[in-house]
Order: C-alpha cells, then structure tokens, then sequence
C-alpha cells in the first residue's frame, strides 16, 4: 500500500549561514575514502537507511556502484568514535559550484548521542571548502524524526517541497543483483 511521503529541499548560500551543533559526547575522528569502494558505500546506504526506507540503489549491480564512488566530483566520509565507525556521509560537487549532501546518516546503534550533529558539522564545512556558492540535500517524512530540525538547526532553509505516493520498501531486500 502506497503512502504520501513529503520530500524537503534545503539550502545554505553562504558559508555565514552554518551554525555548528554542540561537540558530540564523545569525540569523532573523520576519514575520507580515498579509493572508491561499492561494498563500503553500499553496507552505510543499507545499514543507515533500512530503517528510513532507503531503496532506490538497492537493485544497483556493484558496476553501477562502482561508477557511482569512482567520480571526482564525490566523497565519502566516514566517521568513527574510538576506532568504530558511526555514520558516514556523501557530498556531491555539481555545476555552478554546487555541493550536494547526498547521503549522510549514522549507524542505527549511535543515534541520539549528540553524533548527527557533529556529522553534518563536518559535512557542511568539508562542502564549503574550495569555492562552493551554495551547499543543498534533501529530506523526507521517512527520515530520522531527528534530520529535520539537525539540518534547519546548522543554518539550512527550505527552498522546495514536493509530495509524492510511494510504496514501502522491505528492508530485507538486500540483493547485488535485481
């Protein structure tokens, strides 16, 4: 059965408009992968998102993955507290010195520690660096009850929203292969 899922779209135009979270309650440490890696990406897509009904990429094969990490214009971040990872996210640099937050969540065991905010603290300054003229991601009703009100809280603006009916994903479906 189909439900009415509302996708948000926000922006940040200038650098003066980020206003960082507090610390996290334990300190992160930040790596970018640096060699592109489809299993990586696709095990944070499907341990962060089954619970949000994350879907669109799980019928990919590991080639379109690959082609997917393996572009100069993306990043993957990973974030681990003492030596674990917690969350990751993906920026996007798109025409026009546009910087998109693709995908970016924490493992289902570190939500509510204070880490979403620190994440999305690294994500944004990380976008910001080399010349960006606007930094933007998108949300939905399906998200974390959390993303919202981090994002708008870090100095994010809505510029959009659409509606839209979909159909719930089953977060078994796990397979390379469609």
């Amino acid at each position: 059965m189909k439900h009415e899922v509302t996708i948000r779209y926000l922006e940040m135009t200038s650098p003066g408009d980020y206003r960082p979270a507090r610390a996290a309650s334990e300190p992160l440490d930040f790596d970018r992968v640096e060699l592109p890696l489809p299993e990586l990406n696709r095990f944070f897509y499907v341990a962060v998102g089954r619970l949000w009904h994350w879907g669109d990429r799980l019928p990919w094969p590991r080639e379109k993955w690959l082609a997917w990490v393996d572009r100069a214009e993306l990043e993957t971040w990973v974030a681990y507290c003492r030596g674990t990872p917690v969350g990751y996210f993906e920026l996007e640099r798109q025409p026009e010195a546009n910087v998109e937050v693709a995908y970016f969540g924490l493992l289902p065991d570190f939500t509510g520690r204070g880490f979403g905010g620190a994440l999305l603290n690294r994500a944004i300054e990380r976008a910001w660096e080399d010349g960006t003229r606007r930094v933007w991601l998108h949300t939905c009703t399906l998200d974390h009850p959390a993303a919202l009100a981090n994002y708008l809280a870090r100095g994010f603006r809505q510029f959009d929203e659409t509606t839209e009916m979909r159909e719930p994903r089953d977060p078994a479906e796990r397979a390379w292969y469609a």
